[in-house]
């Protein structure tokens, strides 16, 4: 197993240095993560010491369900970004450009917000966070990170300080394909690594663009790959970017983790918008099982 840490040493929102960290676990054969599978945070001396976990009922504390019904995003909603009504949120940046590939329904107990990947300029980015929804792998588990004025970042951790496993796959780091870690992306969390990107991911609250790709620095090493865009909720994203910190459950610096969980119920695909992607095979047919006798014949281990 092995512990993901998005270590940052770019000067960010307000001049502070963060330190993003996932919890990303290697799963052997690329299996799909198993929904009950739990792991340790970081150990110490890594980029985020590990913390206590939080009260078995934490869960339970959460704010009231605001989720809306998943109904409601039923259909593909258009690639753009609405201006902000007259002392209502800020829009995304105005730089993203359109996206095509796959919409992303994140329902949260603070409210849905929807997501556009972007298949064009990160396809194998696109296909890998794709993969862990079609797994359910983010189902039940809380936004962990809530850096104020910078970014929210969820992915692995369940509302106890507990880690999924991930999938054990190495993931080109693709930085150099024209976006940026502006308000309103999504980039992909990783260890120092440049292809150890898993499930974990933020979304971008302030100008985060000294995460993009060091301009000196050649080919695809460094920075953090954006793969998308939030193209409805970006109201809910800035209201749990406002929530109270100073909680100890998960990977993070207490000053950037929620004392409240905010739940993540669930991530899916909106239907009707991942057409262009390669379907999963079909599943294998289940191993007939072995006769009882058989099974009586085999020799009992000492």
């Amino acid at each position: 197993m092995r512990s993901t840490v998005l270590a940052l040493a770019a000067t960010l929102s307000l001049a502070a240095t963060l330190c993003l960290t996932g919890a990303a676990y290697a799963q052997d054969q690329g299996a799909p993560p198993p929904a009950d599978a739990t792991a340790q945070a970081a150990p110490a001396g890594s980029a985020s010491d590990s913390v206590p976990n939080a009260p078995a009922d934490a869960a339970q504390a959460a704010p009231a369900d605001q989720t809306a019904p998943a109904d409601q995003a039923a259909q593909p909603a258009p690639d753009n970004a609405v201006a902000a009504a007259p002392g209502g949120p800020l829009p995304i940046d105005p730089s993203i450009p359109s996206m095509t590939g796959p919409q992303l329904l994140i329902q949260t107990s603070m409210g849905n917000i929807t997501v556009q990947l972007d298949y064009t300029r990160a396809p194998q980015t696109t296909l890998q966070v794709v993969r862990y929804v079609r797994a359910r792998h983010y189902d039940g588990t809380v936004v962990y990170r809530v850096a104020h004025d910078a970014l929210i970042q969820m992915g692995s951790w369940d509302a106890q300080g507990k880690g999924r496993p991930e999938f054990d796959t190495k993931l080109p780091l693709e930085v150099r394909n024209g976006l940026s870690n502006v308000r309103g992306t999504l980039g992909l969390a990783r260890q120092e690594a440049p292809d150890s990107g898993g499930a974990d991911f933020f979304i971008n609250v302030g100008d985060e663009s000294p995460l993009d790709a060091a301009k000196d620095v050649p080919g695809n090493t460094t920075g953090y790959a954006v793969f998308g865009k939030v193209i409805a909720g970006m109201d809910v994203v800035d209201k749990i970017n406002k929530v109270t910190t100073g909680g100890s459950a998960g990977p993070m610096p207490s000053e950037q983790t929620p004392i409240m969980p905010i739940a993540l119920r669930s991530i899916s695909i909106v239907p009707g918008s991942d057409s262009m992607l390669p379907q999963p095979a079909p599943a294998k047919p289940a191993a007939k099982p072995v006769p009882a006798a058989a099974a009586k014949a085999v020799p009992k281990k000492k």
